[in-house]
């Protein structure tokens, strides 16, 4: 009968063995974590091997959209997972991804990480220009838990491996006063209440090419992944320029604009919304048809650190963990609520599809808009100058 070897032997031996050279730290980290399904994550000796495997690197950063959705980011996820790992989490902040993308191509391979990143329009737009990487699944077994229908999108776009992993998802609906405008008012104007002369310098939109594009064609009776006529959408674009207060740049800008009633009426983000309505601030939120949806991923650059990347990934996928990220920053969790029971106040959030198939939401196709990208970034740069 074979001789079972002591967990603190095979630790010693594989420790030995990476000091030497013999595997490297991937693999160092992978056989660790086959000794933490054996042992149990418990194992002091185990976490002691981990913690020095790791200790070459201190820190990793992550960027996204600030405000409500940051802070529950900080507090949820980053916080649990420094204080776990000793890992720190270094945060950054951009209003577009158009910025940072042109931070990232400024930048050195490996000064940025992770960013939460606005769904497969971004992904295609980011792995096209060669800054993803091909993730290894199995040191991210939650990715079992996410929806289906919100990583097949990402796989038939890098069916070679996935760079990222969804995180959560909502709209992009109009936000309105509840004390100037009613649910009526909503329903019967639908993407046209932006243009309502009547609301004329109290009306916003989010300064973003495709945003505008995208209630152009609605506004048009046109299906934004079809567009047939895009001359009649532009003119849309322009009348709506003409009528608003302001582009808004940021959801803390967003919120601020509403909060303050300097917007009556809007475009704006799900989340944001909510955050807004549980403050007891009188805004209603409505998705007309064919609102715009996404799905936020959490992508990881080339150059990043991959295993202790994908800890962070797996860390932030934990059903604790996504179920509070998405109470505190108001979107749905990316969790299939099929297989992770979601509480009551998740239910309640924007665009939250207890099926798990997503099937009422309208996502943009990623090879349509990829394909029109530079013209219409082009046109809409123009436009937004006054042409």
């Amino acid at each position: 009968m074979k001789k079972e070897i002591p967990m603190q032997t095979r630790l010693r031996n594989l420790k030995e063995r990476y000091k030497d050279g013999d595997i490297d730290r991937r693999s160092f980290l992978g056989l660790l974590g086959c000794a933490a399904v054996t042992a149990g994550v418990s194992s002091s000796a185990l976490v002691a091997a981990m913690r020095e495997a790791r200790a070459e690197v201190t820190q990793l950063r992550f960027d996204g959209w600030g405000g409500i959705v940051s802070e529950a980011f900080r507090k949820y996820a980053f916080d649990p997972y420094e204080k776990a790992t000793g890992i720190k989490v270094i945060d950054g902040t951009f209003g577009s991804e158009e910025e940072h993308l042109t931070n990232v191509r400024a930048s050195q391979e490996g000064e940025y990480n992770i960013h939460l990143s606005s769904g497969v329009v971004k992904y295609k737009q980011f792995t096209d220009a060669g800054y993803g990487v091909v993730l290894n699944e199995d040191n991210i077994p939650n990715l079992k838990l996410v929806m289906d229908s919100l990583v097949q999108p990402f796989r038939k776009i890098t069916p070679e491996g996935l760079s990222c992993v969804p995180f959560d998802y909502g709209t992009s609906g109009l936000a309105y006063n509840t004390k100037e405008i009613s649910a009526e008012d909503m329903q019967r104007e639908g993407a046209s209440i932006l243009l309502a002369k009547d609301f004329k310098g109290k009306i916003g939109g989010y300064g973003d090419w495709q945003t505008r594009i995208w209630y152009g064609a609605l506004q048009t009776g046109q299906d934004p992944n079809n567009i047939e006529d895009i001359d009649a959408v532009w003119a849309k674009v322009r009348e709506h320029r003409d009528l608003i207060l302001k582009y808004f740049g940021s959801g803390a800008e967003l919120m601020d604009l509403l909060a303050k009633e300097e917007y009556l009426v809007c475009d704006a983000w799900s989340g944001r919304i909510a955050g807004l309505q549980k403050q007891g601030h009188p805004i209603g939120y409505y998705d007309p048809p064919g609102s715009f949806a996404w799905m936020e991923d959490l992508f990881v650059m080339k150059g990043s650190p991959l295993p202790e990347t994908e800890a962070l990934l797996n860390f932030m996928l934990e059903p604790e963990t996504s179920i509070a990220v998405a109470q505190g920053q108001n979107y749905p969790s990316a969790l299939d609520p099929s297989k992770v029971p979601m509480p009551e106040d998740v239910q309640a959030l924007p665009a939250f599809d207890a099926t798990g198939k997503l099937e009422a939401l309208t996502f943009a196709n990623p090879d349509y808009w990829t394909a029109n990208d530079a013209q219409w970034k082009k046109q809409w740069g123009r436009i937004e100058k006054g042409a």
